[in-house]
């Protein structure tokens, strides 16, 4: 009875205020001389029917240069359809405790957590998994919610503490959205942005390079980036000789080894659901132009910018355009070229949740930066790429239709259609709430709106009946067999009525998936 008074008297008093964490192991980055402690903030929201901390639900923030985004506002993102995934929780007995990176000085160092080391941040969760376990009544497991790079701070933190012999007590890890396979951002943009910086002295320029382009974590996490790229010796010029799409020096490929050799948590349900297409829609084409204009900026002085989504497999060309005229002379001369592997297609149109190159720059106030937002022709851009938010790593293909049975997640929600970045939607938030609940599988099976299995159990053929009153363009139908295999897929084109499949399938159940243009749709089927 002390212990739940204790703990009454101790949450309750936390649940309007925020609180810190300090990890209890250090951790050195790749370009440190000492290890230094992580420090987290959080808060807790106590349920709305016991208010006794028994069902905790971690949610994790992501990539946040500078701390923009308070806990306030991690808990409001997860509103969707006028409700929030939370409150919704927390009306049911869990307790939602919200875990933020935010500024702080250690030992004498400035660290910046929301783009700090995701390393760092991870053993900053650890501490904050045995704090919790040890504050929780009962023996409920915990329930982690990552988005975005929250995802990869979880997966690494619950890793570390299951191979070195640490309990975290969780049962269900929930990946949302989060670059497995690394992040992107078109490197067009990234060259741009460097030389506004470097040599056009641009001061708000160099803030978005110092605290964004080149912060731990987004050299970790960037597939391309402009520093892979640059000329010996200086700080802008491309060298001619490294145009195939390249991580940050000493960063990217060392954290992805890293991260691939402690794998995923054994001891925990591992679940995905993503915002990028499962069903390989693009995010406009490889080359196309992003701005292409010229921009007055007064006293005789021109501007011509020309950006361009990275090009098609094997092809090389000029992605980033800038010259500055005074009374039409050229006065600055600056450009950038990109090769694609001959495998696939540049990353900045593949599959994915999507990004906003203007969103990050909208809060310059620069003239040059607000006027480049304003003549934008493509905003968009795949930031987490599909294969990446499913960590499908035998697949260097970044535009094919994924393989679930290639994904280390036991069950994932992936939509038709490519969704902003972190997207919480009415079917993705059914998704989590079944397995939070840890709904069977005859209820967590999502309805099938838009078509109806005809028999089930099924025989020689599988029978599906369309909605007569919609249209549909492009339905893939797959068949996974218990172990997450993939057995049989099937992509038709205009289909309307009755779709007929012949199968030879072994008797047995079998989890029967869906994606059309609007949705994806999961089914347990059993075969007689």
């Amino acid at each position: 009875m002390k212990k739940v008074l204790f703990t009454l008297i101790v949450f309750i008093s936390i649940q309007v205020s925020s609180q810190i964490i300090t990890s209890t192991i250090a951790y050195q980055g790749y370009d440190e001389s000492q290890a230094y402690f992580g420090v987290g903030e959080y808060q807790l929201f106590l349920d709305n029917i016991d208010g006794v901390l028994d069902k905790p639900i971690i949610i994790i923030d992501g990539f946040d240069p500078g701390d923009e985004r308070d806990i306030s506002m991690l808990y409001n993102g997860l509103n969707f359809n006028g409700e929030n995934l939370a409150d919704i929780l927390r009306d049911e007995g869990y307790d939602f405790i919200a875990l933020n990176a935010p500024l702080y000085t250690t030992d004498g160092k400035d660290i910046d957590g929301g783009a700090d080391y995701i390393q760092r941040n991870a053993m900053v969760l650890v501490a904050f998994i045995d704090f919790i376990n040890n504050e929780k009544v009962g023996s409920e497991e915990l329930v982690i919610i990552g988005p975005s790079m929250g995802g990869l701070i979880a997966r690494y933190g619950l890793s570390y503490m299951e191979q070195n012999s640490m309990d975290h007590e969780t049962r269900l890890y929930i990946s949302f959205d989060s670059p497995h396979l690394g992040a992107n951002i078109p490197v067009c943009f990234q060259y741009l942005i460097n030389y506004f910086a470097k040599e056009q002295e641009n001061t708000e320029a160099q803030a978005t390079i110092d605290n964004l382009l080149n912060s731990p974590a987004a050299k970790e996490m960037l597939i391309d980036h402009y520093s892979g790229h640059l000329l010996a010796g200086s700080e802008f010029e491309q060298d001619p000789t490294l145009l195939l799409p390249v991580g940050a020096p000493n960063f990217r490929n060392a954290f992805q080894t890293e991260l691939d050799n402690l794998g995923f948590p054994q001891n925990v349900r591992n679940v995905a659901m993503i915002n990028g297409s499962g069903n390989a829609n693009t995010i406009g084409i490889p080359g196309m132009s992003m701005i292409d204009t010229t921009l007055d900026l007064g006293n005789s002085l021109t501007t011509d910018i020309s950006l361009n989504f990275a090009p098609a497999a094997g092809e090389t060309i000029n992605i980033t355009g800038f010259t500055t005229y005074f009374a039409g002379i050229p006065v600055a001369i600056f450009n950038a070229f990109e090769e694609s592997f001959a495998f696939t297609d540049g990353l900045d149109s593949a599959p994915g949740g999507k990004g906003d190159i203007a969103s990050g720059l909208a809060d310059i106030n620069d003239p040059l930066i607000q006027a480049f937002i304003e003549a934008l022709e493509q905003e968009k851009y795949s930031f987490i790429p599909t294969m990446s938010a499913l960590a499908i790593s035998n697949e260097n293909n970044w535009y094919e239709v994924p393989i679930i049975g290639d994904s280390p997640f036991v069950n994932t929600y992936i939509p038709s259609d490519n969704e902003n970045h972190v997207t919480l939607t009415q079917q993705n938030a059914n998704f989590a709430l079944a397995e939070i609940r840890q709904e069977p599988l005859t209820t967590i099976d999502f309805e099938l709106v838009n078509y109806m299995l005809m028999e089930n159990p099924v025989s020689e053929q599988i029978r599906l009946k369309l909605n007569p009153s919609l249209f549909f363009s492009n339905t893939l139908i797959s068949i996974y067999n218990t172990s997450g295999q993939l057995i049989l897929s099937k992509k038709i084109q205009n289909p309307s009525g009755i779709m007929t499949i012949n199968h030879y399938l072994k008797p047995g159940i079998y989890l029967l998936n869906i994606v059309d243009d609007h949705y994806s749709y999961h089914k347990k089927m059993i075969v007689k």
